[in-house]
C-alpha cells in the first residue's frame, strides 16, 4: 500500500470542511500564500563570511539590517494594496509579506567592516574577519 499525497493531505482523499474553509484562497481569496523565510547561504573564506539571502522580487530598501551584541537580524516587511473597480463592484487585495532571520556572529567577526549590497534577488552581507583571526603566513623557522 502506498501513501497518496494530494493537495498537502497526506493519505486522506476528504479534507476535512473546516481545512477547507480556512484554506487562503477559499471562495477566490488569496491564489498563493508564503510562509517562509527565504533561504540562505553562509560561507567562510580565509578572511571573511559571507551570508546570501535568496529574496527575489524586493527592492534593497525593503531589508533592514542590525547588530546588536554580536547578533545580526535581516528583516523586511512589504505591504501593498491593489484596487480593481469593474462597474459598481470593487476588489480590494492587501498584501502583506514580512520575514526575520537571526544569526549569532562569531567573535572572530568583525562587526565595523560588514557591508551589504543587493543585487538579482540576492541579498549579500560581507562579514570580514578580525585580523588575529586571519590565517598567519607560512615562514621558516632557522635552527640554530
Amino acid at each position: 500500500m502506498n501513501l497518496v499525497k494530494r493537495n498537502g493531505h497526506s493519505a486522506n482523499l476528504f479534507p476535512s470542511l473546516i481545512e477547507e474553509f480556512f484554506r487562503p484562497d477559499w471562495m477566490g481569496g488569496m491564489q498563493s500564500v508564503n510562509h517562509s523565510v527565504p533561504p540562505v547561504n553562509i560561507r567562510e573564506t580565509d578572511s571573511a563570511f559571507t551570508v546570501e539571502l535568496s529574496a527575489p522580487g524586493k527592492n534593497k530598501d525593503d531589508f533592514h539590517i542590525e547588530i546588536d551584541n554580536d547578533l545580526l537580524t535581516i528583516s523586511s516587511e512589504v505591504k501593498t494594496e491593489n484596487n480593481a473597480e469593474v462597474g459598481k463592484y470593487t476588489r480590494r487585495e492587501f498584501t502583506f509579506s514580512s520575514f526575520k532571520r537571526s544569526f549569532t556572529l562569531p567573535d572572530s567577526v568583525n562587526t565595523d567592516e560588514i557591508k551589504a549590497n543587493y543585487d538579482n534577488g540576492i541579498l549579500s552581507i560581507a562579514l570580514p574577519k578580525k585580523e588575529e583571526a586571519l590565517p598567519k603566513p607560512k615562514r621558516l623557522i632557522d635552527i640554530l
